[in-house]
C-alpha cells in the first residue's frame, strides 16, 4: 500500500482551497502581508504539489503598503466555469476592514487580472459557487443582521453574483450560523452541489485550539439548511493539547476522477509544548459517504501524519535543490518579501550569479518594506545557511540572516558597524522588547552563516569560507519567540537575507552568493 506524509504542504500555506479540472488538481492558500501573495499549486495525486506561481504578483493587484502583520490577503477559494479561473478572497486592511475581490486567468500559472472589487460584501473568506442553472453566488460571513448573540457569532450568507458586471445582484440571504452556538467564528464557506443536495461546508470555533469544521445541507441553494447530527465532522479541540496536530479546520471537499472523495484543511504541528513556529500547514485526508453525509477518516475521524495515499498515479515533481546560488534571471518561488516591494533593492544581474540587496532606511521592526527575501520554514528541524559578502559603510549598518515571525517577534543574525568596529551579532526581538545574545569582532568582509533549529533549539554559527570549520556564535537559542503562541497573529515563520542601514540612506549593497535550507532528522 502506497502511503503519503502529512502535511502535503508544509510550512505556513494555511485555509487550502483546492479544485481538479479533469485529471489536475490546483490549490490556493492564504498569504497575508507577504508579496506576492496567493500562492498556487498543481498536482495530479493530491500528495505531490509543485508550485506554478502566485496569483498576485505585481503591485496593480495587492497593495500592502505599512500592512499589519497577520493582516493583508484572507481565505482565497480557487473555482473554474467553461474555460476560466476564478480566484477570490478577503483583502483586510490595518483598520480590519475587509474588502472583497476576484481575479480570473485562463492559464492558473498566469497572468491573472487585476482585481475586480465587489461592493457591499461585508465580512470575509468569499467563496464562490457555480450552479448548474447557470446561476453565479457569492458566499461569506458577516454579522448577522439581527445582531450578535454572543461574541465572534457570525452569520454564513449568499448572493447571487453578476460575473459580467462584477457585482452583487438580488437580495442577502442568511442561509447557516454554524453547528454550535458557542461555537463561535462561522467562517470559510464553500457551497457544493453533490446528489441533488447543496451543502455548505464552513469552519467555526475559531482559528485556535477549538478550530473545527461543521456541514449542512438543502434541497435548495437558498435553504433551509440542515446540520449534521454528527457536527463537527472535523476537529482535534477534544483530543487535548498534548496532541501533535492541533487547531483543525477550514476544509475543503474535492472529488477525484474516480469518484473518490479528500478533504483539504489547516493544521499545525506543535514543538516542544503547545508552540507552533511553522503557523498553519495543509493537510490531506479521505472522505467517505453515508446517509449522504461525509466522513472524513472512517474509522478515524482525525488527520494522520502517515495514511494511505489516494487511488491516482503517483505524479512527483522535480525537487527543488537545498541551496538556491542565484543563477536564474527571476527569484525562485519559494521567495517572499514583506509587503509590496518598493524601489529597486535587488538584484540577479548586477552581480550574475549574486543576489544584490541594497541596504535600505527600513527595518523589520517597522511596518514597512524592508530589504528581506525570505522562505517559509517548513520542518520541526532544519538547517538554513547563507554565503555573504559585505562591507558595512557605516554606524549602524548590518546585512545576514533573518528569523522572524513578525515585526516584533524574530532573530537578526547579522555583521555590521557598531560603535565604529565590525562584528558579528545575535539580536532576539520578543514582543518588542530586544536582547544581545552574543557579539564577537569579526574582521572579514565575507561570512558564511547558519542556523540550526532541533526542535525549539536554535543555534548560531559562522565561518570565512567552506575551508573553515563552524564556529558557535550562540547555541540553543530559544525559538519560541517565532510561534504565534507567543508572536501572536496568523501567520508561521520565515528565514531569509535581509540589509538595514537603520535609518540612514545608504549606497552600501550585500551579496549573497547562495542560501541553503534543508531539514535535520
Amino acid at each position: 500500500m502506497r502511503t503519503f506524509n502529512n502535511p502535503v504542504l508544509p510550512g505556513f500555506y494555511p485555509d487550502p482551497s483546492a479544485i481538479r479540472v479533469g485529471e489536475d488538481y490546483y490549490l490556493v492558500t492564504s498569504s497575508f502581508e507577504f508579496f506576492p501573495g496567493v500562492p498556487i499549486f498543481h498536482s495530479r495525486d493530491l500528495v505531490n504539489w509543485r508550485q506554478l506561481g502566485h496569483v498576485l504578483d505585481r503591485p496593480s493587484q495587492l497593495n500592502l503598503d505599512q500592512i499589519i502583520p497577520s493582516m493583508g490577503i484572507w481565505a482565497p477559494t480557487i473555482r473554474y466555469h467553461e474555460g476560466l479561473f476564478y480566484m477570490i478572497t478577503t483583502y483586510v486592511d490595518n483598520n480590519k476592514d475587509q474588502h472583497n475581490f476576484y481575479v480570473t486567468a485562463t492559464d492558473p500559472a498566469g497572468d491573472w487580472s487585476d482585481p475586480v472589487w465587489l461592493e457591499d460584501a461585508p465580512g470575509i473568506d468569499s467563496s464562490l459557487f457555480f450552479d448548474e442553472d447557470g446561476k453565479v453566488y457569492y458566499t461569506g460571513n458577516r454579522v448577522p443582521p439581527e445582531g450578535q448573540d454572543y461574541p465572534k457569532h457570525m452569520d454564513i450568507w449568499l448572493q447571487e453574483i453578476d460575473l459580467t458586471q462584477g457585482k452583487l445582484v438580488g437580495e442577502k440571504i442568511s442561509i447557516w450560523q454554524g453547528a454550535l452556538k458557542v461555537g463561535h467564528a462561522q467562517e470559510g464557506p464553500h457551497i457544493y452541489k453533490i446528489g441533488g443536495w447543496y451543502y455548505v461546508l464552513i469552519a467555526e470555533g475559531g482559528t485556535g485550539h477549538t478550530h473545527a469544521i461543521t456541514i449542512a445541507r438543502s434541497r435548495n441553494v437558498a435553504g433551509p439548511y440542515e446540520g449534521n447530527k454528527a457536527n463537527p465532522i472535523l476537529t482535534h479541540r477534544h483530543l487535548g493539547r498534548d496532541y501533535p496536530v492541533v487547531n483543525v479546520g477550514h476544509g475543503e471537499l474535492v472529488e477525484t476522477q474516480h469518484g473518490d472523495w479528500w478533504m483539504f484543511c489547516l493544521a499545525s504541528r506543535t514543538c516542544g509544548g503547545y508552540y507552533r513556529n511553522l503557523g498553519r500547514e495543509t493537510f490531506l485526508t479521505p472522505v467517505k459517504w453515508e446517509n449522504e453525509w461525509p466522513v472524513v477518516n472512517p474509522g478515524k475521524g482525525v488527520l494522520e501524519l502517515q495514511a494511505a495515499a489516494p487511488d491516482l498515479p503517483e505524479t512527483k515533481w522535480p525537487q527543488l535543490p537545498v541551496r538556491d546560488d542565484f543563477d536564474s534571471a527571476e527569484l525562485s518561488l519559494i521567495w517572499n518579501f514583506l509587503r509590496t516591494p518598493r524601489g529597486e533593492f535587488w538584484s540577479l544581474t548586477q552581480q550574475p550569479g549574486v543576489l544584490r540587496l541594497q541596504l535600505k532606511p527600513e527595518q523589520l521592526t517597522e511596518l514597512a518594506n524592508p530589504a528581506f527575501i525570505g522562505r517559509r520554514q517548513q520542518h520541526l528541524s532544519f538547517r538554513a545557511a547563507a554565503a555573504m559578502a559585505f562591507k558595512p559603510g557605516g554606524e549602524g549598518e548590518a546585512a545576514g540572516l533573518a528569523l522572524i515571525q513578525n515585526a516584533d517577534n524574530h532573530f537578526r543574525y547579522e555583521l555590521g558597524l557598531v560603535n565604529g568596529e565590525q562584528v558579528l551579532q545575535l539580536i532576539v526581538r520578543s514582543r518588542g522588547d530586544e536582547q544581545l545574545l552574543a557579539s564577537e569582532a569579526y574582521l572579514p568582509d565575507t561570512v558564511q552563516l547558519k542556523a540550526e533549529a532541533r526542535g525549539q533549539e536554535y543555534s548560531f554559527y559562522y565561518r570565512a569560507d567552506e575551508q573553515e570549520t563552524w564556529k558557535p556564535l550562540y547555541e540553543k537559542a530559544d525559538g519560541r519567540v517565532l510561534s504565534t503562541d507567543l508572536a501572536g497573529g496568523f501567520t508561521g515563520a520565515y528565514i531569509g537575507m535581509y540589509a538595514s542601514s537603520h535609518g540612514a540612506e545608504s549606497a552600501s549593497y550585500a551579496d549573497f552568493d547562495w542560501f541553503s535550507y534543508e531539514e535535520l532528522e
